[in-house]
């Protein structure tokens, strides 16, 4: 245990919890609260429609194309320094890592054509790191200086400084709805990090009971920053809060419900995502890289990255739009949203493999995407290479056979383990109707013709 953490709650006992090498465990069907409120009630249901999110995450550190944050803290050092090959004095690398935001300067940012390219690769909804740990803030805060409109950060000047308030406009503007990722944890701010020495990714003194005045001051500090995005940057959907070791249960009370209770009170149906918490704030889980193995009960979005990092790596490698069609028809089909992460470039540009594959994603939805937005789940959910998905008051099942390899062979008919009665079904591909064969598990349909090299073959099945 690090000499500045508290006596009473092990580092273990967080890492097991909450997060392990930056990667965060998510809450269980156990532990999920359904809201009273009815516009909470509403708006679940609105983003359980959703189905697909752009994921941003994007601060001065994608300079140098590292881990964000979590190398400032010693106590995560084991797994997040291994790029830091320049320096093996920390508290040197941590001065240079937090004056990051004297050289960002992303001239090249053209919020509407990062809003175009979200909206014509089917993204119905974005999530963007307003603040990670470090600290520097994307929007122009009153409650720091350590912000990208700063004087001391030379983009300040450009038309676009004001990132967030551009970008979510932007956004919306296309049809594009907005959530608001915010860390609870601050390693910048002197009442969270009172020293950079011995750092752990909580408090460097003992919680509210070693210094109840700063953690005051901290917890103020931190819910005037959400009063501020919630009330000048919206409207924002959902505060997606991140640090989920951030908590009462760890003694780091920041009074989140209060909070998210005053705020719904401007804004009706805010959703609140208070991850790896769980209970009444916690509006949705997010599994992170990873998806679950069995359907969900509950709402739930997996977050994953397109390349290997969620911040910008200059030797990243993107997924194909067909292992992400595959991923996302998977997700679906358990009752899931997938939030898809792009980490922008250091010069405001997003890369071209990203926007490649967004590119190919965007076409298939364009063609299928009614087997996936505005769906719930349907058994057997997915059984031999085909997902289900239904749209219970049309009467619709859609069953999505996907091929994972490139070049598949494509044949005419496609085995359908689904066992429900069938009055027709329509091949999405030409839209016309297939012949059905009924078999004891199931049906075989056959079409007049198949797509060429097929990310998937969707048919409408009409159940009435």
């Amino acid at each position: 245990m690090l000499k500045n953490q508290p006596e009473t709650v092990e580092n273990d006992e967080i890492t097991e919890d909450v997060v392990l090498n930056g990667v965060h465990n998510y809450s269980g069907e156990d532990t999920y609260v359904w809201p009273e409120d009815p516009a909470v009630r509403e708006k679940i249901e609105w983003f359980r429609d959703q189905k697909f999110a752009l994921m941003m995450h994007w601060g001065a550190y994608c300079q140098i194309g590292i881990v964000e944050s979590w190398a400032l803290s010693d106590g995560d050092g084991n797994w997040s320094r291994d790029q830091i090959d320049w320096t093996d004095d920390m508290d040197e690398f941590k001065q240079q890592y937090f004056d990051l935001n004297k050289t960002f300067n992303p001239i090249r940012f053209k919020p509407d054509d990062w809003a175009k390219a979200a909206k014509d690769a089917g993204f119905k909804y974005f999530i963007f790191t307003t603040k990670h740990h470090d600290g520097f803030c994307m929007w122009d805060t009153k409650y720091t200086d350590y912000k990208v409109t700063s004087e001391d950060c030379p983009f300040h000047t450009h038309r676009y400084a004001d990132i967030c308030k551009y970008l979510f406009d932007s956004m919306r503007k296309e049809g594009v709805a907005v959530t608001a990722y915010f860390s609870k944890a601050d390693w910048h701010c002197p009442d969270y990090w009172q020293t950079r020495e011995n750092t752990w990714r909580g408090p460097s003194y003992k919680f509210s009971e070693n210094d109840p005045e700063a953690w005051e001051r901290f917890v103020q500090f931190t819910q005037n920053q959400l009063r501020e995005l919630a009330d000048e940057y919206g409207p924002i959907e959902t505060l997606w809060f991140d640090a989920g070791w951030v908590r009462e249960k760890f003694h780091q009370d920041i009074r989140l419900g209060e909070l998210i209770d005053e705020l719904r009170t401007r804004h009706p149906g805010l959703l609140s995502v208070d991850r790896t918490v769980g209970g009444a704030y916690e509006n949705y889980v997010t599994p992170e890289q990873c998806v679950p193995d069995q359907p969900l009960n509950i709402p739930w979005e997996s977050c994953i990255t397109m390349g290997n990092s969620f911040s910008f790596n200059y030797e990243d490698d993107y997924k194909s739009p067909r292992q992400i069609i595959a991923m996302l028809t998977d997700i679906v089909a358990k009752g899931g949203n997938l939030a898809l992460n792009v980490g922008p470039q250091p010069d405001g540009r997003l890369p071209k493999g990203a926007l490649k594959t967004m590119k190919g994603i965007g076409e298939w939805l364009r063609k299928y995407g009614e087997s996936i937005y505005g769906t719930r789940v349907c058994a057997p959910y997915k059984k031999d290479d085909v997902c289900f998905t239904q749209k219970e008051k049309e009467n619709l099942v859609y069953a999505i056979k996907y091929y994972k390899d490139e070049n598949p062979e494509v044949e005419a008919t496609v085995w359908v383990p689904y066992t429900g009665e069938i009055t027709k079904v329509v091949d999405l591909y030409n839209g016309e109707e297939v012949q059905v064969e009924k078999r004891e598990n199931g049906y075989y349909f056959t079409s007049k013709e198949v797509e060429e090299n097929a990310i998937a073959r969707v048919f409408r099945i009409h159940t009435a």
